[in-house]
Parts: C-alpha cells; sequence; structure tokens
C-alpha cells in the first residue's frame, strides 16, 4: 500500500533586509521565493532539462518551487510535494546505518572488510584484508567503479539487472585504482559491499535496517525502498522521468534503474530529503561520536567534484561561508542535489539528466540556486 501523503505547508519566504543605493535610496529586494524562481528556471533552461522541483526546509516552513514541465505530454508543472528517485543519495543513508552499527559495537569503522565478509573483497582490485570500513564509505579503498564497465545505453539494458555480487566482482577483477587511504575515488562498488556487511552483521537486507532505524523512527512516510524488481512504479505523486538515448528522449519513468541496490535505490520526496539530513545533522540519527566521524573529511581529487568526502556526506563552503553537508544522486531519469545545515536543507529534483557541459557553456551554474537558499538571510 502507497504511504500516505505527508500535508506539506508551503511557506512563502521572503527577505526583510533592505538594500540601499549608492544615492541611499531605499529599495525593497526581491523577495527569496521570486529569487529562488529566477535561478530555478535559469537552471531548467541551461541544464537543458524538462523540469525540475526546489524545495526549502527551515523549521516547519517549507518552500517549494517549480519550474518547468514535470510530464511532457501534458505539460504540467511537478506535483506538490513530488516522489523522485534519489539515486546517490541512498549512501547516504546507509551509511548512517553502519555509524549506528558503530555506536552499538557491532562495527569497527578500522577493521578490514575481511573480518565481516571473509573471502569476498578479492582480486587485482583491492584487498579486504587491508580495505577499511571507512575507506568503503570515505571512497578511499582505491576499488574500481562497477559502472563503468555496465553498457546501459538503452531501455533494454536498463532491465537487465544484474545480482550485487556480479557487480562486485566487476570492480575487484579491475586492477586498483590506487592504494587504500592513499588518495579518494568515487566508487559506487565500495556502497554495494558496504550494504553486503550491514546484511552480514544484521541478518536483514539493508533495506529493511534502513526503514526501521531511519524512516520509520524520523516519519519520513514519503521515502522508502522499492521492493524491486516487484515494484518499479513510484508510489505517489511523481514527474515523469526522461533520458536521451543516442538523441531520442524516451519516458522511462516506470524503470526502476536503481535495481534495488545500496548504491543508489531508494525513493523520497525534497521534504523528506531535507528532514533526512536536518536530523543527521542535528545527531538524532547517529550519535555524536559517531557523526563527528561521519563528518571528518578528505579532499575529493576530482576535478568534477569541488565538495569533500566524508562518510556517506559531502562537504564544502557556501559563498556566504556556512558549512553546507549533502550528498547528491544522478541516475537516468533523474536528478537530485543540493545541501544541508542542521538548520536548513534544500533539494532540487530534475526528472532528467542536465546537459553540464552545455550549462556551463550557457554561463549556469546549477549550484548557484542552492547556495542562494542556503545563504539567504530572513
Amino acid at each position: 500500500m502507497p504511504p500516505i501523503p505527508r500535508t506539506i505547508a508551503l511557506l512563502a519566504v521572503t527577505v526583510t533586509a533592505v538594500l540601499l543605493t549608492a544615492g541611499s535610496t531605499a529599495a525593497e529586494p526581491a523577495s527569496l521565493q521570486d529569487r529562488l524562481q529566477t535561478g530555478l528556471d535559469e537552471s531548467v533552461s541551461g541544464a537543458g532539462v524538462p523540469g525540475a522541483q526546489l524545495v526549502l526546509t527551515e523549521g516547519d516552513g517549507i518552500l517549494q518551487i517549480n519550474s518547468g514541465a514535470g510530464d511532457l505530454g501534458s505539460n504540467a508543472p511537478f506535483p506538490d510535494n513530488a516522489q523522485v528517485r534519489i539515486a546517490s543519495n541512498t549512501k547516504a543513508f546507509v551509511s548512517s546505518v553502519m555509524l549506528q552499527l558503530v555506536g552499538e559495537g557491532r562495527v569497527d569503522l578500522d577493521a578490514p572488510v575481511e573480518r565481516y565478509l571473509p573471502g569476498v573483497v578479492q582480486g587485482p582490485g583491492g584487498d579486504g584484508n587491508v580495505i577499511t570500513i571507512r575507506n568503503l564509505l570515505q571512497h578511499t579503498s582505491g576499488i574500481p567503479d562497477y559502472l563503468t564497465d555496465l553498457n546501459l545505453d538503452s531501455v533494454a539494458a536498463l532491465q537487465q539487472p544484474k545480482p550485487v555480487g556480479e557487480l562486485i566482482r566487476l570492480g575487484l577483477d579491475k586492477t586498483k585504482d590506487f592504494e587504500p587511504g592513499e588518495r579518494s575515488g568515487y566508487s559506487n562498488t565500495n556502497y554495494l559491499i558496504a550494504g553486503q556487511v550491514v546484511e552480514r552483521v544484521t541478518g536483514l537486507p539493508v533495506g529493511v535496517e534502513v526503514t526501521r532505524r531511519i524512516l520509520i523512527p524520523l516519519g519520513l512516510l514519503d521515502t522508502y525502498w522499492p521492493l524491486y524488481p516487484a515494484e518499479q512504479v513510484i508510489r505517489g505523486p511523481h514527474a515523469r522521468a526522461y533520458h536521451d538515448f543516442d538523441g531520442n528522449l524516451v519516458d522511462i519513468t516506470d524503470i526502476d534503474a536503481g535495481w534495488g541496490l545500496p548504491d543508489g535505490a531508494m525513493v523520497s520526496t525534497g521534504a523528506d530529503l531535507n528532514r533526512f539530513f536536518m536530523a543527521l545533522l542535528q545527531g538524532r540519527v547517529v550519535g555524536a561520536a559517531e557523526l563527528a566521524q561521519m563528518q571528518r573529511t578528505v579532499p575529493s581529487g576530482d576535478w568534477r567534484r569541488s565538495e569533500d568526502f566524508g562518510l556517506g556526506l559531502f562537504h564544502w563552503t557556501t559563498s556566504c561561508g556556512i558549512q553546507a553537508w549533502g550528498h547528491g544522486g544522478t541516475m537516468h531519469g533523474t536528478f537530485v542535489y543540493g545541501g544541508a545545515t542542521a538548520e536548513r536543507s534544500v533539494t532540487v529534483s530534475m526528472n532528467q539528466l542536465p546537459d553540464i557541459l552545455g550549462a556551463r557553456a550557457r554561463n549556469t551554474d546549477l549550484d548557484e540556486v542552492v547556495d542562494a537558499a542556503l545563504c539567504a538571510q530572513g
């Protein structure tokens, strides 16, 4: 049965400060809602996606802004409180469960993976006797990303899932990218292995652990781990999702390319995702000592990423000096990103992968609208 949607109160947040011109004439600035609307419109246009939804949460107030089309057939916008496949944002939930197990004394962050998965992490891509749980969660293991060996350039390929063990072997059968702990390199294989550790330690599927440990206690009623492959249609109101296959835009809304895997399986809403990240940063998901471990960062070492890597969290500093945290997720038909502090969180969901290079050529910075939301005063 689909979860019962929470009622969202749409709060029109405005900026109360007054700007002074050079002639000392007071001028009323545009409201935050208007500024974010303009920024989101520019992001949608510059990135070449059908549409987007921005959700900003502060306290009990929620501001929702839509841009473009959530459905190209009807030209309707994203529905209120739209559910989306959050892709790699799932990793923040999985990491949080692992840190709960650390707090319970059931997992040691600096223990070798071999202790929990004997014989599993062996091959040219990595040695489980050397790689630690921390290395997995922080992308410092050196294990190559299995995704680079998958051809997902067709609808048929998206509909042909592979077992998690086979995907892990794809990563381990390649030559390791670097020595464990030497540097960082984002690899989805790390979180497939982390999910296996959670399951071995708890005896339950990782999706069940995320649900009972995080979703239920926080009341995230619009967030769930799909029962793949039986369940592929998103349960609640949602936008249509599109992907460009060799110049042909295809509606892939009802194809779950996450395959139920711990590197990107989950479905959520902007409001729920905001609530999760704020609760995490407030210390309501993991203990203080475990949160401190999650927030110990290393440079990403990736020219495509300006953020530092924590354990299931990315960190960066906004233009106004705020220390922001989050993750982000990219998958066929979805692009979900944002940022959070303990007091405020913003999530932007797009229903097609953005043309990043095209956006840059058009002087569109997708991060600007997130930065504006986090830095707004009022």
